[in-house]
């Protein structure tokens, strides 16, 4: 009997979308941007101490290669050749930062990431080891507090003026990215001080540890990075696009260990082993860049809000360099090719979005799944007046304020659960609103609508909220995966490949969700402006004076003191309603 005839579908292009709680591999047709098959492997988180979250760098790249294995064997199933896919583009994960050895391949560490709680698709956290430093070969993620004294040290060395890291990187000095978990690293790991030293030493964000294995790893392995995750390290010079000298000497990172700096759509290498060996890597994006991209947001003034474990919104500023006066990151959004030009992008990051759901189902038990928060926010429609600020690990865009922590404020004797689970949707909604117009007032050009994606925005009443607290419609594209869209798009459109046009009018039209505002002006700024002050409240929590694990001594006796003197004041309230004398 012939074999069944395999399919002809034109040229394809495969898209690895590695983010913090898994591992993705999807193949798109390249005409007609359709998702054909993918596999997704989640991956473990392990918190060896309080405030520190790592990652294996050899299970991420495992999960890379069984997701490339898995999906080629459905498209097999689906009688799809793979030998018609053409490019490979990765999305990753940014600020995750990995150090391995290149002569053996053997992580020297864990990467180490910035400061979000986990989400709510993430998988259940690792039990904590006990041990004060983790095991080696392990990857701190970018949730990681561990810098924050090494932050402190260096904002004090910060030579003329505070300006001095925003102006070259368009970012603050912040726990959040690469440069001070790689200084944490050379300060504190014998085996990565040891391989500097000897000249052995690879430094990389997660899609440099991933390229560089794919293309080889030990035998001839490409050390590479594109523009977007080199500029969320706070060594890259967004203005000149290259390592910048003064900032390495200042981190006191030797340049010898950095990738080079590529564009975000060229041939870095070609896969040298499994199902896909001989296919060029040719795309490479962080995965917020990844989302604009496919979003299709390429005019001034487009963003896209991308809701996961946090909330990530882009505005497309063009080939302008846009500086915030108002808490915004200033990033590189993409460079399409090595003779392109490269464009710039306003972002302002929400800490905690879908981690609040999490949070919700695992420390307060108020649901059993993620999907039930819909639910019972809708059984009331309304918060009731509470207002629940997620300041878990400090306020980030537009406060920048890690002395913050969580409050939910204005309850009731009628509140209950519902209009608590109602409230950690509105806060997502009103970070959200906080960040959108902070950009507005940057940019000057207010928009005229929200691009969404991200798991989170299957909750229908989530995007209705967002809706009307901005006061402008909210579109939601019908294919959510516009990240690994982004790389694949970024991939097939590489010199050398050209399998994917990007001109606008090639571009295919994808079918959108639109939610509209459904209240009026007024009452969503009254609701804003409520949530502001409940915001005001939450700042200035903790000081780093006084660890919040620190002596709680001080504090033991309150309770006590509270429960002995309101027992007093009712015992004597009850004697005096009771007329005993």
């Amino acid at each position: 009997m012939a074999a069944p005839k395999k399919a002809v579908l034109g040229p394809l292009v495969g898209a690895v979308d590695q983010g913090t709680s898994s591992t993705r591999f999807l193949v798109f047709n390249s005409k007609t941007a359709e998702l054909l098959s993918h596999h997704q492997v989640e991956i473990k988180q392990e918190f060896p101490k309080e405030g520190w979250v790592e990652q294996d760098p050899k299970e991420i790249l495992q999960s890379v290669y069984e997701c490339i294995e898995k999906t080629c064997e459905k498209l097999g199933q689906l009688n799809i050749d793979i030998s018609n896919i053409k490019a490979i583009g990765v999305s990753n994960q940014r600020e995750t930062t990995v150090v391995w050895d290149k002569l053996t391949g053997e992580p020297l560490y864990n990467a180490i990431a910035a400061p979000v709680s986990p989400g709510p698709s993430d998988p259940v956290a690792v039990a904590p080891s006990g041990s004060s430093v983790p095991a080696a070969g392990t990857s701190s993620v970018w949730l990681d507090l561990r810098t924050q004294s090494t932050v402190e040290n260096l904002s004090k060395r910060i030579p003329g003026n505070n300006n001095f890291v925003k102006s070259k990187t368009g970012l603050p000095l912040s726990t959040y990215f690469s440069a001070v978990k790689l200084r944490w690293l050379l300060d504190n790991v014998e085996k990565v001080q040891k391989a500097v030293r000897e000249d052995r030493a690879l430094f990389g964000t997660i899609d440099s540890w991933l390229i560089w294995s794919l293309t080889g790893g030990a035998n001839g392995g490409v050390h590479c990075t594109d523009v977007t995750n080199a500029s969320r390290t706070m060594l890259f010079n967004i203005h000149s696009l290259e390592w910048d000298k003064d900032l390495c000497q200042f981190f006191g990172i030797p340049k010898k260990i950095l990738p080079n700096v590529r564009s975000s759509s060229e041939i870095y290498g070609l896969m040298k082993a499994g199902a896909l060996e001989g296919v060029p890597i040719s795309g490479c994006l962080g995965d917020q860049s990844a989302a604009l991209v496919g979003q299709m947001c390429f005019r001034d003034g487009q963003a896209k809000n991308t809701y996961g474990t946090g909330c990530f919104l882009l505005c497309n500023t063009g080939r302008k360099c846009v500086f915030s006066d108002h808490g915004l990151l200033t990033t590189v959004a993409y460079k399409l090719g090595r003779d392109k030009p490269v464009y710039y992008a306003l972002e302002g990051s929400v800490a905690i979005a879908g981690a609040v759901i999490r949070w919700l189902r695992d420390n307060l038990g108020i649901i059993s799944s993620s999907d039930e928060i819909e639910k019972l926010a809708k059984e009331v429609g309304t918060s009731y007046g509470c207002y629940f600020v997620p300041a878990f690990s400090g306020l980030y865009a537009p406060y920048w304020d890690p002395s913050a922590r969580g409050i939910i404020c204005g309850l009731t004797q009628f509140t209950n659960k519902c209009h608590i689970a109602f409230a950690a949707l509105e806060a997502v909604c009103f970070q959200t609103r906080e960040i959108l117009d902070a950009m507005n007032r940057d940019c000057g050009i207010p928009l005229s609508h929200l691009q969404v994606d991200g798991g989170m925005t299957n909750n229908k009443i989530l995007m209705q909220l967002q809706a009307d607290i901005l006061y402008i419609p909210v579109v939601k594209p019908s294919m959510p995966e516009t990240t690994a869209l982004g790389a694949a798009m970024a991939a097939g459109a590489a010199e050398g490949v050209g399998v994917w046009s990007l001109e606008p009018e090639d571009l295919s039209a994808v079918t959108m969700e639109r939610f509209e505002p459904q209240i009026n002006a007024e009452e969503s700024e009254i609701r804003f402006s409520t949530w502001k002050k409940a915001v005001m409240k939450s700042m200035g929590w903790v000081t780093t004076q006084s660890s919040e694990s620190g002596d709680p001594s001080i504090f033991c006796s309150l309770p006590l003191g509270f429960f002995i003197v309101s027992s007093m004041v009712m015992l004597i309230g009850a004697r005096y309603i009771s007329g005993i004398p």
